[in-house]
């Protein structure tokens, strides 16, 4: 059953809502809000100049803070707006319009992947098991994927790990928070590091 994804969904109902959220983002970082909390935990996860995917990109405010600290980044999300809003603020980094759920990337491997910001609750239903087998495919042997969204979006975290281990990721740890909080029972977000095995099955 082919399924609408549901961002583009939200965008259908509401025409303006990419310039709403780029809006809002840029508004937060004048502020000086910490948008790089992301960022940091992931650059401390990477070796040096490690190659990071970044799974649904939104306005590259997390793969352009990895890039800026010497990472190889490609950003890929299936908004064009928001990519164009990447390249305007980062043009030294790679970002591509495509959807995840047919993420093709021929000949590429990543040592992680990030995938921050919701963007799992806004797959399009049912697709979230193939997006990340699309994940562990992309991998390096051994290489780790990070992955952060919230309670109540209709993707409950018991079927997200149910779906990582049938997409052949091993759950390495769960978290609340970006400063690695543990997971608890209650718990409202959800931080989980996955890791594709060293070896093949």
């Amino acid at each position: 059953m082919d399924s609408e994804n549901l961002w583009e969904a939200k965008k259908r109902e509401n025409p303006g809502h990419s310039a709403w959220f780029i809006a809002r983002f840029a508004g937060m970082r004048a502020d000086g809000v910490d948008l790089d909390g992301e960022a940091r935990l992931i650059d401390a996860l990477a070796g040096r100049a490690s190659r990071i995917l970044d799974a649904g990109c939104g306005t590259g405010r997390v793969g352009g803070e990895l890039a800026r600290r010497g990472h190889h980044v490609v950003g890929v999300d299936l908004d064009a707006e928001l990519i164009e809003a990447a390249r305007l603020d980062y043009p030294d980094v790679d970002w591509r319009l495509g959807d995840l759920s047919d993420l093709s990337l021929p000949g590429e491997t990543f040592d992680l992947i990030v995938c921050a910001g919701n963007v799992m609750p806004f797959l399009a239903p049912g697709t979230a098991q193939a997006v990340l087998t699309r994940f562990r495919d992309y991998l390096a042997p051994g290489g780790r994927a990070l992955v952060g969204f919230g309670a109540g979006r209709g993707y409950d975290f018991d079927d997200f790990f149910r779906d990582a281990q049938n997409a052949g990721l091993t759950s390495t740890g769960r978290f609340t928070t970006w400063q690695l909080h543990p997971l608890t029972p209650d718990a409202d977000f959800l931080v989980a590091l996955l890791e594709r095995p060293a070896t093949s099955n």
